[in-house]
Order: structure tokens, then C-alpha cells, then sequence
């Protein structure tokens, strides 16, 4: 499945937002007004939205109630006094009435261009559950009872609504793993299981949409299960809510990086399509909507430039008249809209949408799949989030691409392989360091960083021995020798051992103050191992300030070394400094594109340094566009530049 034609969407990239009524919110089927959806509809249809997620509240069309006899025994459900009977609507519990809203509201969005995501069981929304009466106080996700009146809901709703044109998916609901606390990843996978396949029943034709946020690797909810059970898999990437991305200013590279890191880490890892279903900067007391406008349009770019599809903003309308919760009672859901009650749009939806446009005229209708020169493979003790935050970041500051993948997976076939912050006695797999120093006998690199983790025939793989061992009372002081990127760094990282170390037969490439070995590299067989005896990844990802202050922290340096010969042999356009990044995209043997992004508010200019042979041929997007020198390239703060590349 192509990425970038979920949901059959026209353009390269689709951009759509979360959907309440402006008058109403989560109200909005109970205290329905015909005239303000359509209004609303109408404005941000004009202002450039193409996908809308909506939410039928789960008490509002399935408001069943339980009827209790003598002994507190129950005796049925009911519609208050009114009952079910024998009708398909009947058996399910469902409202009549809010059928037809809902079924209004479609017809509304397929008369304005919109495609709708559903989110079928809207049981949590804004931090409230949304429970019919009947089954209040139950576990939502594994009480036989609720579990039978959900696979009812999703069966008739999908049924009534699956011959609308105007919906493109069906979403699982609003992050349902916050509706209950389930005790095991059997019976997280078991509910999802049960929706998943009551949604295919019902409609075998459309995606099935994960609609969870705060995935793992491992764990109760995990994308692997996921996206074994569904066909699209979520992230909710907020920088505000997200644990390490608010280190840094929003309009930096960590908060611009956040949806496409977390998407890739989700997608590759659950082996199926992701995007970003709902993202935000929560309002004017984060940043001004200039800065959020800034930060949406470097992400949007971001995303595009990684293979992904689209992003649905948090949300449509502001909320700052309603006095329900959760508006009354958590003061940053008032003011997340993209248009203000009266109408007015904001900075960001104009940018989204322009930026959009932009990426719809360009030259070619899909931009090509990018070049990926290493496989991050996640070790299952560690912290996986903040190891594959901080691998990315290194990777995109040092000038390559990885892509993810968890340690009981296949190995794809790469020139660079890094084993980031092993940690505990466990080690990793041995069936899984046995593949990798294969893959290294055979030519590729290895790279291996350590969080007080062991490793197998350490000695003989890296040339160095551990003489001894003890705690650390302060952070490393690490020293690199001068590169082709500058004179001498130092390095701060922080870590809880300290490994002293007899050198046997590396290279050393850093150490510490006193010459104790921190980075080493040695042959090893056709290929090399590097081997990094410091948490690196930690150090870039869980401490603030980090990633926009290169200049300071050259903890990039290390990656940008050690890809240094491969990045000669796979990119045609050279390194461009620590905040700007760049991906490569190979249209056929003479000609590639390459998107450049620069992660900062200011705008930067760099003097291009193309392979042999190679040649800038045009600039299809950004301050330069329409060039024909290409003496020094001028990025503008938090935008891009789009280059097509030409053998000679």
C-alpha cells in the first residue's frame, strides 16, 4: 500500500483537521444545529481542508439505560422508558435521531469536497469518558456486556453508513487504550481484534484505522499489534503532551521532527502505513500563531519529505463559549481551533494550506521514495521512545536516514546498521548479534552504543577489553580529534557507569579527559564496527536544549564521522550543516530530487557541494525557485527548498 494514496485523496499530502461542532463540541449531536455544522463545514472547506475526523459520541447514538428489579437484579436496557424492539436499529441500541444528524453531516462534507474519517467508539474525548448509562462503571474494553453492545454499534453504524460517499475510513475510535486500564497486551489485542474484524464484516472495502496514540514496542498496547489487526496505523504528536519534545523552542528541529520521527517509528515498526491523526501546539499559551504557523509548515514539509500522507490538525473551531466539560474545567481545549468562533482563519491553516498547494504543483505527482542508508534496531530494555528520538535526530544532523526496526525482526539489508544504547544483562538476542556481525564480516558498518549493557565476545569484536568498573558520580567529558567538520569537541554526556578500558587493537576516534577510550572503530572482517561506550542517543534525546544548539552540543559530530564514506558513495548533494536537513529521492540513475529543510525561525545560506559529475538543474520549491545559479542556496526560516539533481 502506497502511503501517500491513503484514502484516495487527490495531491501528494492531504491536510485535515479533528472535528466539533464551533457551538457545541462534544455537544454538538445532542444540542445539534444543522446550520453550524454547515457553516462550519463551508469554512474551513473554502479554507483549503480536505479530510475531517469525526466522532459520533458513544451515549448520544447508543444511549442505552438498564432497567434494575427486585435485589438490584437487571432486567434489559431501554431508551429511558422507550424500548428497543425487534428492528436492526432496535437490537443494536441506536438512535434514530442521531442516524440521521450524522448522515446530515455526511452529506454536508460530501457536498463541500470533504472525505470523513470515523472514529466509531467515541468513548474518551479531552481527557472525559463518554459512557452510555447501561454501562457506566464497567471495564469498557473486556466486560463481555460492553464489549457485545460496542461490536453492535460498530456493526450497525458501519452497515447504515458504509454507502456514503463521503466517508474514507473507519478509525477503531478516540484513543480507546484511555478508556480503561487493561491488564494485558491479550486483551488489548483481543478488543482490537473484535472491532477491527466487526468494521470488515460490515464494510470490507475500506481501511481500518488504528485511532490509538502512546504505542510501544512492548507493553500492554504496542504497534506491532496494531498493525497486525489494522490497516492504518496513528500518532497523536503533540510536542506539548510528548515525553523529551518540548526540550526545545516549538519552531526548532525537535518539535518540527516530532510527527515524522514518531509516525516512522510507529509505521515501520507496526509494518503498515501511519500518519499524524491529530497535532497541534495547544494554543496561545505555548507560542503566537505566527510561531505555530512556522512550526506547522516545517513539519508538514518534514512528513511529506518522509513518505507520509497527510496530517489532521487539532481542531476546527475554537471552543472558548462552552461551559461543559471538559471546556469548562481544562482551559487548554478552548483555543485549539484553526478557525475562531467568529470566523477568523489563523496563520497555521493558511500555511498548511498554501504549503499543501505548493507540493500539488510541483513537477512530479509523487515525490520519490527517499534514500535510507541505516536500520536502527531497538533493544527491548531499553527506552525505546527516547533511543529512537535521539538515533533520528543524530542521523538527520549527521547528513543520513534510518529507518527502525524492533530487535525480534527481520534485518533489511543495509550499509549501516546502529545498535543504540544497549542496556542490561540481557544484552540483545544472540541470534540477532550473530546477524549483525555477519552482516559486518560481510561489509557493512555496525555501530554499536552501550547504556551499561553486555555484549557478546566483546574483546574480539571491538578490540578493546574492560579492566574495570564503578559508578559515575558526573557526566563524561568526552574529547574528538578534529574531522573534516572542524577542529577538536567536546562532548558532555551523561551516564551511571563508568568502563575503564585496555585498548588492544582499535582506533580510537574519542576519550575521555584522562585518555580512557569512549569511541573506538576496528575491522571486522569486509566491514567495520564502531563502537560508542556512552548512552550517545540518552544524551541527544533526554536533556533540553540539545538538538537547536548544535553549535554547542556537536553531539552529531559522532554520527556525521562515522558516516562520513558512506554518505560519499550514497548522496550526490553534500552535508549541509547540523540544521538543515536533507533527503534524497532517486528518480532513475541521472536524476534524483532533494529536499532540503531548514529547522530554524532565521534563514540560512550554504555553498552546495555536489558529487562529481552532478549538477543542480532547477528549484521547484522555496525562496529560490525559479533559479538558475546555484552559487549559494538561501533556505527561509522553517521552510525548504525542492531540487532536482542531474548527472552530467
Amino acid at each position: 500500500m502506497d502511503d501517500q494514496q491513503l484514502f484516495g485523496i487527490d495531491g501528494p499530502f492531504f491536510v485535515g483537521c479533528n472535528y466539533w461542532a464551533s457551538h457545541a463540541g462534544t455537544a454538538m449531536w445532542s444540542d445539534w444545529s444543522a446550520e453550524t455544522v454547515a457553516l462550519d463545514l463551508q469554512r474551513v472547506a473554502e479554507a483549503g481542508i480536505q479530510v475531517m475526523r469525526v466522532f459520533p459520541l458513544w451515549p448520544d447514538f447508543q444511549p442505552i439505560t438498564t432497567i434494575y428489579t427486585n435485589g438490584g437484579r437487571p432486567s434489559g436496557q431501554r431508551h429511558g422508558e422507550e424500548r428497543l424492539g425487534d428492528s436492526e436499529i432496535g437490537r443494536a441500541g441506536m438512535s434514530q435521531v442521531m442516524m440521521e444528524r450524522f448522515m446530515a453531516l455526511a452529506d454536508m462534507a460530501h457536498a463541500r469536497g470533504i472525505r470523513l474519517i470515523v472514529g466509531l467508539i467515541t468513548g474518551y474525548m479531552s481527557s472525559r469518558l463518554f459512557v452510555p448509562p447501561a454501562l457506566q462503571g464497567r471495564d469498557i474494553l473486556t466486560d463481555p456486556e460492553a464489549l457485545r453492545w460496542q461490536l453492535r454499534f460498530v456493526d450497525y453504524f458501519v452497515r447504515a453508513m458504509k454507502g456514503h460517499p463521503a466517508i474514507a475510513a473507519w478509525d477503531l475510535g478516540n484513543e480507546c487504550n484511555c478508556i480503561s486500564d487493561v491488564a494485558t497486551s491479550h486483551q488489548a489485542y483481543a478488543w482490537t481484534s473484535g472491532v477491527a474484524n466487526a468494521i470488515r464484516r460490515a464494510d470490507p472495502l475500506r481501511l481500518v484505522v488504528s485511532g490509538m496514540h502512546s504505542l510501544s514496542p512492548t507493553g500492554t498496547w504496542t504497534m506491532q499489534d496494531q498493525g497486525e489487526l489494522t490497516d492504518v496505523l496513528t500518532t497523536h504528536p503533540y510536542p506539548f503532551w510528548t515525553e523529551y519534545m518540548d526540550y526545545d523552542p516549538v519552531d526548532s528541529m525537535r518539535p518540527c521532527l516530532h510527527a515524522t520521527v514518531e509516525s516512522l517509528f510507529y509505521g515501520q515498526l507496526g509494518r503498515r502505513p501511519c500518519f499524524a491523526e491529530e497535532m497541534g501546539t495547544m494554543g496561545p499559551m505555548v507560542c503566537s500563531e505566527e510561531v505555530a504557523a512556522a512550526f506547522a509548515r516545517t513539519s508538514l514539509l518534514s512528513q511529506w519529505a518522509h513518505g507520509l500522507p497527510g496530517l489532521l490538525w487539532w481542531c476546527a473551531s475554537d471552543q472558548r463559549r462552552l461551559r461543559h466539560s471538559p471546556y469548562d474545567s481544562t482551559a487548554c481545549e478552548n483555543e485549539l481551533g484553526l478557525i475562531t468562533e467568529e470566523g477568523r482563519v489563523k496563520p497555521v491553516l493558511t500555511t498548511l494550506t498554501a504549503t499543501r498547494l505548493a507540493l500539488a504543483a510541483l513537477p512530479f505527482a509523487r515525490l520519490p521514495q527517499r534514500q535510507v542508508e541505516a536500520v536502527c534496531v531497538l533493544n527491548s530494555k531499553a527506552d525505546h521512545w527516547a533511543v529512537a528520538l535521539g538515533s533520528f535526530l543524530l542521523a538527520k544532523q549527521g547528513g543520513f536516514d534510518l529507518q527502525f526496526v524492533f530487535e525480534d525482526q527481520a534485518l533489511p539489508e543495509a550499509p549501516l546498521y546502529l545498535l543504540p544504547c544497549v542496556t542490561g544483562v540481557a544484552g540483545v538476542p544472540k541470534q540477532l548479534w550473530e546477524e549483525l556481525l555477519a552482516r559486518a564480516d560481510r561489509g557493512a558498518t555496525l555501530y554499536v552504543s552501550t547504556d551499561n549493557g553486555y555484549l557478546l565476545d566483546f574483546p574480539e569484536v571491538t578490540g578493546l577489553e574492560v579492566a574495570n568498573r564503578r559508578r559515575r558520580t558526573e557526566s563524561a567529558r568526552v574529547i574528538l580529534a578534529p574531522g573534516q567538520d572542524g577542529g577538536a569537541a567536546t562532548l558532555e554526556i551523561p551516564a551511571s557507569f563508568r568502563l575503564d578500558f585496555t585498548n588492544r587493537s582499535a582506533t580510537l576516534l574519542a576519550a575521555e579527559e584522562d585518555g580512557n577510550p569512549v569511541w573506538s572503530s576496528r575491522a571486522y572482517g569486509r566491514g567495520r564496527v564502531h563502537f560508542f561506550a556512552l548512552p550517545l542517543e540518552l544524551a541527544m534525546s533526554t536533556r533540553p536544549g540539545i538538538s537547536h544548539r548544535p553549535e554547542a552540543h556537536p553531539l552529531w559530530k559522532v554520527y556525521a564521522r562515522m558516516s562520513e564514506e558512506l554518505r560519499s558513495a550514497s548522496r550526490v548533494l553534500g552535508h549541509s550543516g547540523p540544521l538543515v536537513a536533507c533527503t534524497e529521492h532517486v528518480v532513475d540513475g541521472g536524476r534524483r530530487v532533494a529536499v532540503l529543510i531548514n529547522h530554524k525561525p532565521s534563514p540560512v545560506e550554504i555553498a552546495p557541494r555536489l558529487r562529481g559529475g552532478w549538477r543542480i538543474a532547477a528549484c521547484h520549491y522555496g525562496a529560490m525557485a525559479g533559479t538558475t545559479g546555484f552559487g549559494t542556496l538561501r533556505i527561509g526560516g522553517n521552510d525548504a527548498l525542492v531540487l532536482e539533481l542531474l548527472r552530467a
